[in-house]
């Protein structure tokens, strides 16, 4: 999963867009191919910016890249671009999106969209640098990922005391803590799947 390219434009419902921010990583890429990609990619997110209505959200993508982009419109009438590979999931990227441009918007005077080359703001890179990892976007994403883990962990300690070689029936069968009737319970169970399990 790569993110290529973040741009924050200024997009009014009627005219052309103007690049206000923007950050990129191209080292997946030569030397010699960086200035190319580079335009190809500004010109990717301004297209798709002009072509996106106020409001709405939507995924392009073009050969090996997608542009998702977010038009906020209102009063600011800004619109969020990120390029990635295809890998990169989409809720990931509209929450990058969405918190992006609340940045912006807190640190820059809409006054000064008028004049892009007076604009700073470095917090783009940080934000390119950061959410390389999709999980840092979407915290749905990264309890999710939390719940793996724990899964797994759990997986790899049933399976470790089955290699030792114990068996779950002579456990049960050697439990002082079950009660006779859940020992029959569990090798009546136990029997009943055992006659319906596909080989």
């Amino acid at each position: 999963m790569k993110i290529f390219a973040i741009s924050i434009l200024l997009a009014p419902p009627s005219g052309a867009t103007s690049m206000l921010s923007s950050a990129s990583d191209l080292s997946s890429f030569s030397f010699f191919q960086r200035g190319s990609i580079e335009e190809f990619m500004t010109f990717f997110a301004k297209t798709v910016s002009e072509r996106t209505q106020q409001g709405q959200r939507q995924s392009v993508q073009e050969n090996n890249y997608i542009a998702h982009v977010y038009n906020r419109g209102g009063a600011e009438q800004l619109c969020a671009v990120i390029i990635c590979d295809q890998e990169y999931p989409v809720r990931p990227a509209f929450s990058l999106l969405s918190k992006l441009l609340d940045d912006f918007i807190s640190k820059v005077q809409t006054s000064s969209y008028s004049n892009p080359s007076s604009i700073s703001f470095p917090d783009i890179q940080n934000y390119l640098q950061k959410y390389q990892d999709p999980t840092q976007a979407d915290t749905i994403m990264r309890v999710q990922q939390e719940l793996d883990e724990t899964k797994i962990v759990l997986h790899k300690t049933i399976e470790s005391v089955l290699q030792r070689g114990e068996k779950l029936d002579s456990l049960v069968d050697r439990s002082n803590a079950l009660s006779a009737q859940s020992k029959m319970f569990y090798k009546q169970a136990k029997k009943q799947n055992s006659c319906c399990s596909i080989m």
